[in-house]
């Protein structure tokens, strides 16, 4: 399945995927991001129990999903947002969390206007998709 593309959003003549470093800056993101989630009091209990393989394959499809989505190459060979967060019982509480170490991430990535938010406003658009 593919990404949705968020990829176009801003008007430069460059993908978001170019404008954030390509494959290794979404790597880089992406090895910010999940530490920060999967060490947060609240957020950590969607990892326990996954082991080093289930985390390495989850830290893979987000980074193809979001290579994807942003424009790149890649393709993203798992389960669409819905599938893949039903009965989790994500909160708003816990989307609140989780954006606020999505904005803390790309601030540390010294990532700027617009790609920041461009990427903000992706993550928002999976909401619906994510919060029960």
């Amino acid at each position: 399945m593919l990404a949705p593309n968020f990829g176009e959003i801003s008007m430069s003549d460059k993908s978001l995927y170019e404008r954030l470093g390509g494959y290794d800056g979404v790597v880089g993101a992406v090895d910010d991001i999940l530490p920060r989630l999967i060490g947060d009091a609240q957020l950590g209990k969607f990892w326990q129990n996954r082991g080093q393989d289930g985390i390495a394959r989850e830290r893979q499809l987000l980074i193809d999903f979001l290579c994807n989505a942003a424009g790149g190459s890649l393709y993203y060979t798992g389960r669409d947002m819905t599938l893949t967060h039903v009965g989790m019982g994500i909160s708003e509480s816990d989307w609140s969390a989780f954006t606020g170490h999505i904005s803390a991430a790309l601030d540390n990535l010294s990532v700027g206007e617009p790609e920041r938010g461009d990427v903000l406003g992706f993550i928002e658009s999976l909401k619906g998709e994510i919060v029960e």
